[in-house]
């Protein structure tokens, strides 16, 4: 079976595929300091709990925080025995390598999702990932990365306008009832909310303008499927495009390594 895993700078996330589906997905918190044994006791405890026999023999890492990946290696190497390949280092091959500026380094999270979204969904696509920052992903007609946007993630805006701002307070990421809010946490979640619609929105019709012929949208990240109830920009919702990336680029490896 192989393990997946993602390390983003909010959460980590190990979902163990069998060749066909996921049997699991688990998820904790990002910690630079966590060491392998902690991450085994960890996750050998959640295999137990779903009665899920441990029975790892390849794994595939890609991480968005540097200093986690060699904890990460340990544990593969120490209790699953195998050698995992991290994206973003030369001996892991894409099934299109990006085009982009010379030196630019892209971060592996977006090198994934355009793989996933490329193997489900063809070319001429803008990914739209709602994480710690929120990102949209150009993929070309080939699958091949080639640029995109970096915007503020929805809830590093909220803990941004709270700490600016001293009176105004926490608060939710929701669906408000109207747009005009009636107190001040109706009308920061109206902001964010709407703001985010509007930003998504607007980026995606520049991205189609700029790229100059029809575009598919995909929308992942543990948001979507809230904003999605609020706008008609995506022509698909997936929940695990990311995990669908890492196996498309883990099987390509193995053909061609």
């Amino acid at each position: 079976m192989l393990l997946c895993i993602d390390c983003g700078n909010t959460n980590t996330v190990f979902s163990v595929w069998d060749g066909t589906t996921f049997l699991c997905t688990l998820r904790t918190a990002t910690e630079h300091q966590r060491t392998a044994d902690q991450y085994f006791v960890w996750f050998s405890t959640l295999m137990a709990h779903r009665k899920i026999a441990i029975d790892i023999d390849a794994c595939i890492i890609s991480s968005t925080v540097p200093r986690v990946v060699f904890n990460l290696r340990v544990l593969c190497d120490r209790y699953f025995g195998c050698r995992p390949l991290v994206v973003g280092k030369p001996d892991c091959l894409l099934p299109a390598p990006p085009r982009v500026d010379q030196g630019t380094q892209v971060g592996p999270d977006r090198l994934v999702n355009a793989a996933g979204a490329f193997d489900r969904h063809g070319g001429d696509l803008v990914v739209v990932d709602f994480g710690t920052a929120t990102t949209f992903d150009v993929v070309d007609a080939d699958g091949a990365y080639i640029g995109g946007v970096i915007s503020p993630g929805v809830n590093l805006s909220l803990e941004a306008l709270h700490m600016a701002a001293a009176a105004l307070p926490h608060v939710d990421v929701s669906m408000p009832e109207a747009v005009i809010g009636k107190n001040t946490v109706a009308c920061m979640q109206s902001g964010v909310f709407w703001g985010y619609i509007g930003l998504v929105e607007g980026i995606c019709a520049r991205i189609r303008t700029e790229f100059g012929r029809p575009m598919k949208i995909i929308g992942t990240g543990g948001l979507t499927p809230l904003f999605a109830q609020a706008t008609d920009v995506f022509d698909w919702v997936e929940d695990d495009l990311t995990m669908h990336g890492l196996t498309v680029i883990h099987a390509f490896n193995k053909e061609n390594g």
